[in-house]
């Protein structure tokens, strides 16, 4: 198994990250930078002429290679996840539409997605704090790892800046995305902010490195069953 840890330098655009996808040294060093951030997550791979094609184009993030997943499908891999990112807040407090096929492939993952929105939805709803909508989510990337072997993969470690109507929070997520049927697709998705959903349901400081764990039957029947309890108590 080859890691490649990608240590992100000073980048303020997305555009910046041409330079990331050349930044892993020969010896496969860690390279990479410190500090690549998004407005809003807006960015797609392609740029359309059309609100139509914009609509059909952000929903598939192509791998640069159809048959692998590799280094150069970094950009891509972190617009997908900060775009999904920023839907999600405001899917979680605004009540936004997000369609989750966009990212993910696998139908539990998915499952545990949606209700993980709903639930913090509706608490949100319940203690009237829904007035206070998010405005925009600014998303720069911690750490980035490409884990190549016969499943490669790539871990993001993302911090997100939520810009509400009133103030702000701000709270990492971990994300792992592989390339499924030459498309990228999030295969783990992990928040793990003080008193997060995540952090609640699955458990603190949860080790976010097993691109397979949705596909793991045991694991997904003992605990789906575990995190619907765990949430139905915590709506109360």
């Amino acid at each position: 198994m080859k890691r490649v840890c990608l240590l992100l330098v000073i980048l303020v655009t997305l555009s910046a990250c041409d330079q990331a996808k050349n930044s892993v040294n020969e010896d496969k060093t860690a390279v990479v930078a410190e500090d690549i951030s998004t407005k809003d997550a807006n960015h797609t791979k392609n740029s359309p002429s059309t609100k139509e094609n914009s609509v059909r184009n952000s929903e598939v993030f192509l791998a640069v290679d159809e048959n692998n997943l590799s280094v150069l499908d970094f950009e891509t891999a972190y617009t997908m996840c900060a775009q999904a990112l920023s839907e999600y807040y405001k899917a979680t407090w605004n009540g936004a539409d997000i369609n989750l096929d966009k990212y993910m492939n696998n139908e539990s993952l998915k499952q545990y997605t949606q209700k993980k929105i709903t639930t913090q939805y509706e608490l949100f709803l319940k203690n009237k704090l829904t007035y206070n909508l998010v405005t925009s989510v600014d998303i720069g990337a911690r750490q980035v790892e490409f884990v190549g072997d016969d499943k490669s993969f790539f871990y993001l470690k993302l911090d997100a800046r939520v810009q509400k109507d009133v103030g702000s929070f701000a709270e990492p997520t971990e994300f792992l995305i592989q390339s499924l049927n030459e498309k990228l697709v999030i295969v783990d998705w992990y928040t793990s902010g003080k008193d997060s959903y995540d952090s609640t349901v699955r458990g603190e400081n949860q080790i976010i490195d097993n691109p397979e764990i949705w596909n793991n039957s045991e694991w997904i029947k003992k605990y789906l069953i575990e995190f619907h309890v765990k949430a139905k108590v915590n709506d109360q």
